[in-house]
Protein backbone atom coordinates (compact mmCIF):
# COMPACT_ATOMS: atom_id res chain seq x y z
CA UNK A 1 0.00 0.00 0.00
CA UNK A 2 1.09 3.45 -0.73
CA UNK A 3 0.11 6.40 1.27
CA UNK A 4 1.20 9.85 0.09
CA UNK A 5 4.05 8.34 -1.66
CA UNK A 6 5.20 6.28 1.21
CA UNK A 7 5.61 2.64 0.62
CA UNK A 8 3.80 0.58 3.23
CA UNK A 9 5.15 -2.50 4.65
CA UNK A 10 2.88 -5.44 5.19
CA UNK A 11 1.75 -5.94 8.90
CA UNK A 12 2.79 -8.94 10.74
CA UNK A 13 0.03 -11.51 11.13
CA UNK A 14 0.02 -11.38 14.87
CA UNK A 15 -0.40 -7.66 14.91
CA UNK A 16 -3.12 -7.92 12.34
CA UNK A 17 -5.01 -10.38 14.45
CA UNK A 18 -4.63 -8.21 17.48
CA UNK A 19 -6.05 -5.23 15.64
CA UNK A 20 -8.86 -7.38 14.28
CA UNK A 21 -9.79 -8.62 17.65
CA UNK A 22 -9.59 -5.11 19.06
CA UNK A 23 -11.92 -3.73 16.43
CA UNK A 24 -14.20 -6.63 16.84
CA UNK A 25 -14.24 -6.18 20.62
CA UNK A 26 -14.81 -2.45 20.23
CA UNK A 27 -17.64 -3.14 17.84
CA UNK A 28 -19.07 -5.65 20.27
CA UNK A 29 -18.75 -3.21 23.15
CA UNK A 30 -20.43 -0.56 21.10
CA UNK A 31 -23.19 -2.96 20.17
CA UNK A 32 -23.53 -4.11 23.75
CA UNK A 33 -23.62 -0.53 24.99
CA UNK A 34 -26.32 0.26 22.53
CA UNK A 35 -28.30 -2.73 23.67
CA UNK A 36 -27.78 -1.76 27.30
CA UNK A 37 -28.93 1.73 26.55
CA UNK A 38 -31.96 0.45 24.76
CA UNK A 39 -32.72 -1.91 27.64
CA UNK A 40 -32.21 0.93 30.12
CA UNK A 41 -34.56 3.16 28.24
CA UNK A 42 -37.11 0.39 28.07
CA UNK A 43 -36.71 -0.29 31.78
CA UNK A 44 -37.06 3.44 32.56
CA UNK A 45 -40.10 3.64 30.39
CA UNK A 46 -41.59 0.66 32.21
CA UNK A 47 -40.77 2.31 35.56
CA UNK A 48 -42.36 5.56 34.46
CA UNK A 49 -45.42 3.65 33.34
CA UNK A 50 -45.53 1.84 36.68
CA UNK A 51 -45.16 5.12 38.59
CA UNK A 52 -47.85 6.65 36.44
CA UNK A 53 -50.12 3.71 37.06
CA UNK A 54 -49.33 3.82 40.78
CA UNK A 55 -50.06 7.56 40.86
CA UNK A 56 -53.33 6.96 39.07
CA UNK A 57 -54.19 4.27 41.60
CA UNK A 58 -53.35 6.65 44.49
CA UNK A 59 -55.42 9.46 42.99
CA UNK A 60 -58.37 7.13 42.54
CA UNK A 61 -57.99 5.79 46.10
CA UNK A 62 -57.73 9.33 47.49
CA UNK A 63 -60.85 10.34 45.60
CA UNK A 64 -62.71 7.31 46.90
CA UNK A 65 -61.51 8.11 50.45
CA UNK A 66 -62.72 11.72 50.22
CA UNK A 67 -66.10 10.57 48.96
CA UNK A 68 -66.38 8.05 51.78
CA UNK A 69 -65.40 10.74 54.33
CA UNK A 70 -68.09 13.05 53.01
CA UNK A 71 -70.65 10.26 53.18
CA UNK A 72 -69.56 9.46 56.76
CA UNK A 73 -69.88 13.10 57.82
CA UNK A 74 -73.31 13.38 56.20
CA UNK A 75 -74.48 10.19 57.90
CA UNK A 76 -73.11 11.40 61.25
CA UNK A 77 -74.88 14.74 60.89
CA UNK A 78 -78.12 13.02 59.92
CA UNK A 79 -77.77 10.61 62.85
CA UNK A 80 -77.16 13.50 65.25
CA UNK A 81 -80.25 15.36 64.01
CA UNK A 82 -82.29 12.16 64.24
CA UNK A 83 -81.11 11.65 67.85
CA UNK A 84 -82.10 15.20 68.75
CA UNK A 85 -85.49 14.66 67.09
CA UNK A 86 -85.99 11.47 69.12
CA UNK A 87 -85.09 13.29 72.37
CA UNK A 88 -87.59 16.08 71.62
CA UNK A 89 -90.28 13.61 70.55
CA UNK A 90 -90.13 11.46 73.66
CA UNK A 91 -90.04 14.57 75.86
CA UNK A 92 -93.15 15.97 74.12
CA UNK A 93 -94.95 12.63 74.27
CA UNK A 94 -94.07 12.20 77.95
CA UNK A 95 -95.26 15.71 78.80
CA UNK A 96 -98.41 16.04 76.70
CA UNK A 97 -99.67 12.50 76.08
CA UNK A 98 -100.35 11.32 79.61
CA UNK A 99 -103.50 9.30 80.19
CA UNK A 100 -105.55 8.27 83.18
CA UNK A 101 -106.02 4.68 84.20
CA UNK A 102 -109.36 5.81 85.62
CA UNK A 103 -110.88 9.13 86.58
CA UNK A 104 -109.66 8.60 90.14
CA UNK A 105 -110.49 12.20 91.05
CA UNK A 106 -111.73 13.70 94.26
CA UNK A 107 -114.25 16.54 94.34
CA UNK A 108 -115.07 19.35 96.72
CA UNK A 109 -117.86 21.94 96.76
CA UNK A 110 -117.47 25.40 98.27
CA UNK A 111 -120.31 27.91 98.63
CA UNK A 112 -118.91 31.45 98.75
CA UNK A 113 -121.69 33.23 100.63
CA UNK A 114 -120.67 36.84 100.04
CA UNK A 115 -122.42 40.03 101.08
CA UNK A 116 -123.90 40.73 97.64
CA UNK A 117 -124.25 37.24 96.12
CA UNK A 118 -123.56 33.53 96.60
CA UNK A 119 -121.31 31.67 94.18
CA UNK A 120 -120.91 27.90 94.18
CA UNK A 121 -117.62 26.37 93.04
CA UNK A 122 -116.90 22.75 92.19
CA UNK A 123 -113.23 21.76 92.49
CA UNK A 124 -111.46 18.54 91.61
CA UNK A 125 -108.00 17.12 92.22
CA UNK A 126 -106.16 13.81 91.60
CA UNK A 127 -106.49 11.29 94.40
CA UNK A 128 -102.75 11.49 95.11
CA UNK A 129 -101.53 14.66 96.77
CA UNK A 130 -98.31 16.64 96.78
CA UNK A 131 -96.75 17.09 100.24
CA UNK A 132 -100.18 16.73 101.87
CA UNK A 133 -101.90 19.37 99.73
CA UNK A 134 -104.16 18.57 96.77
CA UNK A 135 -103.42 19.86 93.26
CA UNK A 136 -106.85 21.47 92.82
CA UNK A 137 -108.56 22.91 89.73
CA UNK A 138 -111.92 24.59 89.22
CA UNK A 139 -114.40 22.50 87.24
CA UNK A 140 -117.70 24.35 87.45
CA UNK A 141 -118.96 27.65 88.82
CA UNK A 142 -122.59 28.66 89.32
CA UNK A 143 -123.73 32.08 90.51
CA UNK A 144 -126.92 32.19 92.54
CA UNK A 145 -129.32 34.92 91.43
CA UNK A 146 -130.30 37.50 93.99
CA UNK A 147 -128.54 39.03 97.02
CA UNK A 148 -126.37 37.24 99.57
CA UNK A 149 -127.71 34.99 102.32
CA UNK A 150 -127.35 37.83 104.82
CA UNK A 151 -130.46 39.37 103.19
CA UNK A 152 -132.65 36.33 103.92
CA UNK A 153 -135.75 37.38 105.85
CA UNK A 154 -135.87 40.91 104.42
CA UNK A 155 -138.07 40.20 101.38
CA UNK A 156 -140.08 36.97 101.30
CA UNK A 157 -140.56 37.00 97.52
CA UNK A 158 -136.88 37.59 96.93
CA UNK A 159 -136.07 34.77 99.34
CA UNK A 160 -138.11 32.35 97.21
CA UNK A 161 -136.26 33.40 94.06
CA UNK A 162 -132.89 33.08 95.76
CA UNK A 163 -133.67 29.60 97.11
CA UNK A 164 -134.91 28.48 93.70
CA UNK A 165 -131.72 29.65 92.03
CA UNK A 166 -129.58 28.09 94.77
CA UNK A 167 -131.25 24.69 94.31
CA UNK A 168 -130.86 24.95 90.54
CA UNK A 169 -127.11 25.58 90.93
CA UNK A 170 -126.72 22.63 93.28
CA UNK A 171 -128.55 20.40 90.78
CA UNK A 172 -126.07 21.43 88.08
CA UNK A 173 -123.17 20.75 90.42
CA UNK A 174 -124.61 17.33 91.29
CA UNK A 175 -124.74 16.35 87.60
CA UNK A 176 -121.05 17.18 87.17
CA UNK A 177 -119.94 14.68 89.84
CA UNK A 178 -120.00 10.89 89.19
CA UNK A 179 -122.84 9.41 91.22
CA UNK A 180 -120.59 6.85 92.94
CA UNK A 181 -118.56 9.72 94.40
CA UNK A 182 -121.44 11.79 95.76
CA UNK A 183 -121.21 10.50 99.31
CA UNK A 184 -117.43 11.12 99.47
CA UNK A 185 -117.58 14.69 98.10
CA UNK A 186 -117.25 17.27 100.90
CA UNK A 187 -119.41 20.41 100.96
CA UNK A 188 -118.36 23.59 102.73
CA UNK A 189 -120.12 26.93 103.09
CA UNK A 190 -118.07 29.96 104.01
CA UNK A 191 -119.92 33.17 104.77
CA UNK A 192 -117.94 36.40 104.62
CA UNK A 193 -118.36 40.07 105.59
CA UNK A 194 -122.11 40.32 104.94
CA UNK A 195 -122.78 37.66 107.54
CA UNK A 196 -120.09 39.09 109.84
CA UNK A 197 -122.00 42.36 109.86
CA UNK A 198 -125.35 40.60 110.37
CA UNK A 199 -123.86 38.66 113.27
CA UNK A 200 -122.82 41.97 114.85
CA UNK A 201 -126.30 43.40 114.26
CA UNK A 202 -128.50 40.40 115.08
CA UNK A 203 -126.77 37.18 116.11
CA UNK A 204 -130.05 35.24 116.35
CA UNK A 205 -130.95 36.03 112.74
CA UNK A 206 -127.44 35.13 111.62
CA UNK A 207 -127.57 31.79 113.44
CA UNK A 208 -131.03 31.02 112.02
CA UNK A 209 -129.80 31.59 108.44
CA UNK A 210 -126.78 29.36 108.99
CA UNK A 211 -129.02 26.67 110.50
CA UNK A 212 -131.28 26.74 107.42
CA UNK A 213 -128.24 26.44 105.16
CA UNK A 214 -126.88 23.50 107.20
CA UNK A 215 -130.22 21.69 107.04
CA UNK A 216 -130.45 22.13 103.28
CA UNK A 217 -126.84 21.14 102.52
CA UNK A 218 -127.13 18.12 104.85
CA UNK A 219 -130.10 16.86 102.83
CA UNK A 220 -127.99 16.62 99.66
CA UNK A 221 -126.22 13.35 98.68
CA UNK A 222 -122.84 14.78 99.63
CA UNK A 223 -120.59 14.70 102.68
CA UNK A 224 -121.62 17.96 104.34
CA UNK A 225 -118.78 19.35 106.44
CA UNK A 226 -119.56 22.81 107.70
CA UNK A 227 -121.42 26.08 107.18
CA UNK A 228 -119.79 28.90 109.09
CA UNK A 229 -118.71 32.52 109.03
CA UNK A 230 -115.02 32.82 108.19
CA UNK A 231 -112.96 35.64 109.66
CA UNK A 232 -111.64 38.52 107.59
CA UNK A 233 -108.11 37.32 108.27
CA UNK A 234 -108.94 33.87 106.90
CA UNK A 235 -110.60 35.42 103.86
CA UNK A 236 -107.46 37.43 103.12
CA UNK A 237 -105.17 34.43 103.61
CA UNK A 238 -107.25 32.14 101.38
CA UNK A 239 -107.25 34.82 98.67
CA UNK A 240 -103.45 34.99 98.84
CA UNK A 241 -103.22 31.20 98.54
CA UNK A 242 -105.53 31.25 95.50
CA UNK A 243 -103.53 33.92 93.66
CA UNK A 244 -100.17 32.23 94.15
CA UNK A 245 -101.48 28.74 93.43
CA UNK A 246 -102.98 29.84 90.10
CA UNK A 247 -99.78 31.65 89.14
CA UNK A 248 -97.70 28.52 89.75
CA UNK A 249 -95.70 29.95 92.63
CA UNK A 250 -96.20 26.85 94.78
CA UNK A 251 -95.88 24.06 92.21
CA UNK A 252 -94.80 23.47 88.61
CA UNK A 253 -94.29 20.37 86.47
CA UNK A 254 -90.71 19.43 85.67
CA UNK A 255 -89.35 17.47 82.68
CA UNK A 256 -90.27 14.21 84.40
CA UNK A 257 -93.92 15.30 84.61
CA UNK A 258 -93.70 15.54 88.40
CA UNK A 259 -94.87 18.44 90.57
CA UNK A 260 -91.95 20.34 92.12
CA UNK A 261 -91.44 23.60 93.99
CA UNK A 262 -90.26 26.26 91.48
CA UNK A 263 -86.64 27.22 91.99
CA UNK A 264 -86.38 30.80 93.23
CA UNK A 265 -90.15 31.30 93.04
CA UNK A 266 -91.50 34.56 94.45
CA UNK A 267 -95.00 35.01 95.79
CA UNK A 268 -97.47 37.71 94.78
CA UNK A 269 -99.52 39.89 97.10
CA UNK A 270 -103.33 39.68 97.10
CA UNK A 271 -105.83 42.57 97.03
CA UNK A 272 -109.49 41.56 97.32
CA UNK A 273 -112.42 43.98 97.23
CA UNK A 274 -115.82 42.64 98.22
CA UNK A 275 -119.12 44.31 98.95
CA UNK A 276 -118.68 44.67 102.72
CA UNK A 277 -114.93 44.30 103.30
CA UNK A 278 -111.57 44.48 101.59
CA UNK A 279 -108.49 42.34 102.25
CA UNK A 280 -104.76 42.76 101.71
CA UNK A 281 -102.25 39.91 102.09
CA UNK A 282 -98.60 39.50 101.15
CA UNK A 283 -95.50 37.57 102.22
CA UNK A 284 -93.27 39.41 104.63
CA UNK A 285 -89.95 38.81 106.36
CA UNK A 286 -89.57 35.90 108.77
CA UNK A 287 -88.88 38.23 111.69
CA UNK A 288 -92.11 40.25 111.23
CA UNK A 289 -94.38 39.93 114.26
CA UNK A 290 -97.94 41.00 115.04
CA UNK A 291 -101.52 39.82 115.26
CA UNK A 292 -101.90 40.12 111.48
CA UNK A 293 -98.93 37.86 110.74
CA UNK A 294 -99.79 34.22 109.99
CA UNK A 295 -97.46 31.31 109.23
CA UNK A 296 -98.94 28.87 106.74
CA UNK A 297 -97.56 25.56 105.40
CA UNK A 298 -98.26 24.58 101.79
CA UNK A 299 -96.68 21.83 99.68
CA UNK A 300 -93.95 21.31 102.25
CA UNK A 301 -92.92 24.99 102.56
CA UNK A 302 -93.73 27.60 105.21
CA UNK A 303 -94.70 31.20 104.42
CA UNK A 304 -94.94 34.23 106.73
CA UNK A 305 -98.02 36.16 105.60
CA UNK A 306 -99.32 39.58 106.61
CA UNK A 307 -103.09 39.72 106.12
CA UNK A 308 -105.70 42.22 107.26
CA UNK A 309 -109.38 42.69 106.48
CA UNK A 310 -111.08 46.11 106.69
CA UNK A 311 -114.73 45.62 107.57
CA UNK A 312 -117.07 48.36 106.29
CA UNK A 313 -114.53 49.28 103.61
CA UNK A 314 -116.06 46.97 101.01
CA UNK A 315 -117.24 48.72 97.86
CA UNK A 316 -120.97 48.65 98.70
CA UNK A 317 -120.67 49.50 102.38
CA UNK A 318 -118.23 52.32 101.66
CA UNK A 319 -120.70 53.74 99.12
CA UNK A 320 -123.40 53.69 101.83
CA UNK A 321 -121.05 55.68 104.03
CA UNK A 322 -120.51 58.22 101.23
CA UNK A 323 -124.25 58.54 100.70
CA UNK A 324 -124.87 58.80 104.45
CA UNK A 325 -122.39 61.69 104.68
CA UNK A 326 -124.07 63.54 101.80
CA UNK A 327 -127.53 62.96 103.25
CA UNK A 328 -126.59 64.22 106.69
CA UNK A 329 -125.03 67.38 105.26
CA UNK A 330 -127.92 68.13 102.87
CA UNK A 331 -130.72 70.54 103.72
CA UNK A 332 -133.03 69.08 101.08
CA UNK A 333 -133.41 65.30 100.99
CA UNK A 334 -135.42 65.57 97.79
CA UNK A 335 -132.43 67.08 95.99
CA UNK A 336 -129.11 65.79 97.33
CA UNK A 337 -126.27 66.71 94.97
CA UNK A 338 -123.92 63.76 94.40
CA UNK A 339 -120.54 64.68 92.83
CA UNK A 340 -119.68 61.03 92.05
CA UNK A 341 -122.88 60.18 90.17
CA UNK A 342 -123.08 61.26 86.51
CA UNK A 343 -124.90 64.43 85.54
CA UNK A 344 -128.33 63.63 84.13
CA UNK A 345 -128.81 60.68 86.47
CA UNK A 346 -130.91 60.62 89.64
CA UNK A 347 -131.97 57.89 92.04
CA UNK A 348 -134.23 57.71 95.10
CA UNK A 349 -133.33 55.50 98.07
CA UNK A 350 -134.91 54.67 101.37
CA UNK A 351 -133.08 56.03 104.39
CA UNK A 352 -133.17 52.53 105.85
CA UNK A 353 -131.09 51.20 102.93
CA UNK A 354 -128.39 53.73 103.75
CA UNK A 355 -128.44 54.03 107.53
CA UNK A 356 -129.66 50.52 108.36
CA UNK A 357 -126.17 49.01 108.03
CA UNK A 358 -123.81 48.35 110.92
CA UNK A 359 -121.31 50.49 108.99
CA UNK A 360 -123.54 53.59 109.02
CA UNK A 361 -125.96 53.33 111.95
CA UNK A 362 -123.61 55.30 114.21
CA UNK A 363 -124.10 58.29 111.88
CA UNK A 364 -127.90 58.19 111.96
CA UNK A 365 -129.27 61.78 111.77
CA UNK A 366 -132.03 63.09 114.02
CA UNK A 367 -134.54 63.11 111.18
CA UNK A 368 -133.88 59.43 110.38
CA UNK A 369 -136.80 57.23 109.50
CA UNK A 370 -136.27 53.94 107.60
CA UNK A 371 -139.06 54.74 105.14
CA UNK A 372 -137.95 58.30 104.40
CA UNK A 373 -136.95 58.82 100.77
CA UNK A 374 -133.65 60.43 99.78
CA UNK A 375 -133.11 61.48 96.13
CA UNK A 376 -129.61 61.96 94.73
CA UNK A 377 -128.83 63.99 91.59
CA UNK A 378 -125.54 63.37 89.78
CA UNK A 379 -123.07 66.22 89.23
CA UNK A 380 -120.11 64.59 87.30
CA UNK A 381 -117.61 66.48 89.44
CA UNK A 382 -114.25 64.62 89.63
CA UNK A 383 -112.56 66.89 92.19
CA UNK A 384 -115.46 67.01 94.63
CA UNK A 385 -115.94 63.25 94.30
CA UNK A 386 -112.29 62.64 95.16
CA UNK A 387 -112.51 64.81 98.29
CA UNK A 388 -115.78 63.17 99.35
CA UNK A 389 -114.44 59.62 99.08
CA UNK A 390 -111.20 60.49 100.93
CA UNK A 391 -113.26 61.89 103.79
CA UNK A 392 -114.61 58.45 104.81
CA UNK A 393 -111.06 57.14 105.39
CA UNK A 394 -109.25 57.70 108.68
CA UNK A 395 -105.92 58.83 107.22
CA UNK A 396 -104.82 60.95 110.20
CA UNK A 397 -104.22 58.16 112.71
CA UNK A 398 -101.21 56.93 110.73
CA UNK A 399 -99.54 60.29 110.14
CA UNK A 400 -95.91 60.11 111.17
CA UNK A 401 -96.25 56.42 112.09
CA UNK A 402 -93.99 53.84 110.48
CA UNK A 403 -95.55 50.70 108.95
CA UNK A 404 -99.13 51.96 109.18
CA UNK A 405 -101.83 51.97 106.48
CA UNK A 406 -105.04 53.72 107.67
CA UNK A 407 -107.42 53.53 110.61
CA UNK A 408 -104.26 53.09 112.72
CA UNK A 409 -103.69 49.57 111.34
CA UNK A 410 -100.18 48.08 111.29
CA UNK A 411 -98.82 47.15 107.85
CA UNK A 412 -95.28 46.08 106.88
CA UNK A 413 -93.63 47.84 103.94
CA UNK A 414 -95.06 46.75 100.59
CA UNK A 415 -92.83 44.48 98.51
CA UNK A 416 -93.14 42.64 95.20
CA UNK A 417 -96.05 42.39 92.78
CA UNK A 418 -99.75 42.40 93.69
CA UNK A 419 -102.83 40.86 92.08
CA UNK A 420 -105.94 43.04 92.47
CA UNK A 421 -109.19 41.19 91.77
CA UNK A 422 -112.94 41.07 92.44
CA UNK A 423 -114.16 44.68 92.88
CA UNK A 424 -110.71 46.05 92.09
CA UNK A 425 -110.76 44.35 88.69
CA UNK A 426 -114.27 45.47 87.70
CA UNK A 427 -113.44 49.07 88.54
CA UNK A 428 -110.26 48.88 86.43
CA UNK A 429 -112.29 47.27 83.64
CA UNK A 430 -114.73 50.20 83.61
CA UNK A 431 -111.78 52.63 83.37
CA UNK A 432 -110.08 50.45 80.70
CA UNK A 433 -106.95 50.01 82.83
CA UNK A 434 -107.03 46.21 83.32
CA UNK A 435 -103.72 44.45 83.73
CA UNK A 436 -100.74 46.60 84.67
CA UNK A 437 -100.84 50.31 83.87
CA UNK A 438 -99.15 53.38 85.29
CA UNK A 439 -100.67 55.50 88.03
CA UNK A 440 -100.86 58.45 85.62
CA UNK A 441 -103.00 56.47 83.16
CA UNK A 442 -105.29 55.34 85.99
CA UNK A 443 -105.75 58.92 87.18
CA UNK A 444 -106.30 60.27 83.67
CA UNK A 445 -108.93 57.65 82.82
CA UNK A 446 -110.63 58.15 86.17
CA UNK A 447 -110.98 61.88 85.58
CA UNK A 448 -112.31 61.33 82.05
CA UNK A 449 -114.87 58.81 83.28
CA UNK A 450 -116.03 61.02 86.15
CA UNK A 451 -116.48 63.96 83.76
CA UNK A 452 -118.92 62.13 81.48
CA UNK A 453 -122.66 62.71 81.67
CA UNK A 454 -125.18 59.89 82.04
CA UNK A 455 -126.27 59.92 78.39
CA UNK A 456 -122.70 59.49 77.21
CA UNK A 457 -122.02 56.64 79.63
CA UNK A 458 -125.16 54.79 78.53
CA UNK A 459 -124.02 55.01 74.92
CA UNK A 460 -120.60 53.54 75.68
CA UNK A 461 -121.33 50.86 78.30
CA UNK A 462 -123.76 47.95 78.34
CA UNK A 463 -123.95 47.76 82.12
CA UNK A 464 -126.92 47.76 84.46
CA UNK A 465 -127.75 51.27 85.69
CA UNK A 466 -127.31 50.28 89.34
CA UNK A 467 -123.64 49.46 88.67
CA UNK A 468 -122.82 52.01 85.98
CA UNK A 469 -123.78 55.01 88.10
CA UNK A 470 -121.29 53.96 90.82
CA UNK A 471 -118.09 53.45 88.83
CA UNK A 472 -116.84 57.02 89.31
CA UNK A 473 -117.25 56.59 93.06
CA UNK A 474 -115.56 53.17 93.04
CA UNK A 475 -112.66 54.50 90.90
CA UNK A 476 -111.97 57.18 93.51
CA UNK A 477 -112.39 54.63 96.26
CA UNK A 478 -109.84 52.27 94.62
CA UNK A 479 -107.37 55.12 94.10
CA UNK A 480 -107.73 56.33 97.70
CA UNK A 481 -107.32 52.96 99.39
CA UNK A 482 -104.37 51.96 97.19
CA UNK A 483 -102.50 55.27 97.17
CA UNK A 484 -103.42 56.88 100.51
CA UNK A 485 -104.19 53.69 102.42
CA UNK A 486 -101.77 50.96 101.35
CA UNK A 487 -99.14 53.49 100.14
CA UNK A 488 -98.83 52.55 96.46
CA UNK A 489 -97.24 55.39 94.49
CA UNK A 490 -96.05 56.24 90.98
CA UNK A 491 -93.01 54.03 91.52
CA UNK A 492 -94.72 50.76 92.49
CA UNK A 493 -98.20 51.25 90.98
CA UNK A 494 -96.94 49.32 87.94
CA UNK A 495 -96.56 46.30 90.25
CA UNK A 496 -100.35 46.14 90.48
CA UNK A 497 -102.09 43.71 88.13
CA UNK A 498 -105.88 44.01 87.85
CA UNK A 499 -107.30 40.60 86.87
CA UNK A 500 -110.46 38.56 87.42
CA UNK A 501 -109.05 35.10 86.65
CA UNK A 502 -105.84 33.20 85.94
CA UNK A 503 -105.71 30.24 83.53
CA UNK A 504 -109.51 30.37 83.15
CA UNK A 505 -109.99 29.94 86.89
CA UNK A 506 -111.70 32.63 88.96
CA UNK A 507 -109.60 34.37 91.58
CA UNK A 508 -111.59 33.87 94.77
CA UNK A 509 -110.82 32.96 98.37
CA UNK A 510 -112.81 29.72 97.93
CA UNK A 511 -110.02 27.96 95.98
CA UNK A 512 -107.49 28.75 98.71
CA UNK A 513 -110.07 27.54 101.23
CA UNK A 514 -110.37 24.24 99.34
CA UNK A 515 -106.59 23.88 99.08
CA UNK A 516 -106.16 24.36 102.81
CA UNK A 517 -109.01 21.98 103.62
CA UNK A 518 -107.70 19.32 101.23
CA UNK A 519 -104.99 18.72 103.84
CA UNK A 520 -107.67 16.94 105.85
CA UNK A 521 -108.77 14.69 102.97
CA UNK A 522 -106.88 11.34 102.75
CA UNK A 523 -104.67 10.76 99.73
CA UNK A 524 -104.95 7.71 97.46
CA UNK A 525 -102.62 5.99 95.00
CA UNK A 526 -101.35 7.55 91.80
CA UNK A 527 -103.80 7.64 88.93
CA UNK A 528 -101.81 9.17 86.08
CA UNK A 529 -100.42 6.77 83.49
CA UNK A 530 -97.54 8.23 81.51
CA UNK A 531 -96.85 7.09 77.91
CA UNK A 532 -93.34 5.98 78.94
CA UNK A 533 -92.44 4.90 82.46
CA UNK A 534 -89.84 7.08 84.14
CA UNK A 535 -87.07 4.43 84.08
CA UNK A 536 -87.41 3.81 80.34
CA UNK A 537 -87.85 7.52 79.69
CA UNK A 538 -84.62 8.28 81.58
CA UNK A 539 -82.78 5.49 79.78
CA UNK A 540 -83.87 6.70 76.36
CA UNK A 541 -82.86 10.25 77.16
CA UNK A 542 -79.42 9.15 78.36
CA UNK A 543 -78.90 6.84 75.34
CA UNK A 544 -79.78 9.35 72.68
CA UNK A 545 -78.04 12.17 74.53
CA UNK A 546 -74.84 10.08 74.63
CA UNK A 547 -75.13 9.21 70.92
CA UNK A 548 -75.68 12.86 70.12
CA UNK A 549 -72.55 13.88 72.04
CA UNK A 550 -70.43 11.15 70.37
CA UNK A 551 -71.66 12.11 66.91
CA UNK A 552 -71.05 15.76 67.58
CA UNK A 553 -67.49 14.98 68.72
CA UNK A 554 -66.86 13.02 65.49
CA UNK A 555 -68.15 15.92 63.40
CA UNK A 556 -65.90 18.38 65.21
CA UNK A 557 -62.84 16.17 64.63
CA UNK A 558 -63.75 15.76 60.94
CA UNK A 559 -64.11 19.50 60.60
CA UNK A 560 -60.71 20.11 62.19
CA UNK A 561 -59.03 17.62 59.84
CA UNK A 562 -60.70 19.18 56.84
CA UNK A 563 -59.52 22.67 57.80
CA UNK A 564 -55.95 21.73 58.75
Amino acid sequence: MCLLGVTAKPLPFSLFMTLFHTQTYTHMLSHTSKQLHIHSLARLDRMINKESQSSDHLTAASSRGARMAKVAVALAAAFMLASIAVIISIAVVQTHKKTYISRGLKYGIVLDAGSSRTTIYLYEWPAEKENNTGVVSQTTKCQVEGPGISDFGVDEEQDKKTWKSLKHCMAEITKAIPSHQHNSTPVFLGATAGMRLLQMKNEDTSNAILKDMRNYLSSLPFNFQNASIISGQEEGLYGWITVNYLMGNFLERNLWNAWVHPRGAKTVGSLDLGGASTQIAFATSDDAKGEDIITVSLYGYEYNIYTHSFLCYGKNEAEKRVNAKLSKESSNLANVKHPCYPSGYNISMLAGDIFGSECTNNDTPLWYSPKKTITFFGQSNPEQCKALVRSIFDLTSCQGAENCSFDGVYQPTLSGDFMAYAGFYWTAWALKVEGSKSMDIFNKNMELFCSKVWKNLKQNYSIKDIHLKSYCYSANYVHTILADGYKFDTGNWKNLNFQKEVNKTSIAWSLGYMLALSNMIPAEGKIIKLPINNVLFTGLLLLFSTLTIITLTYLVIALVRFCY
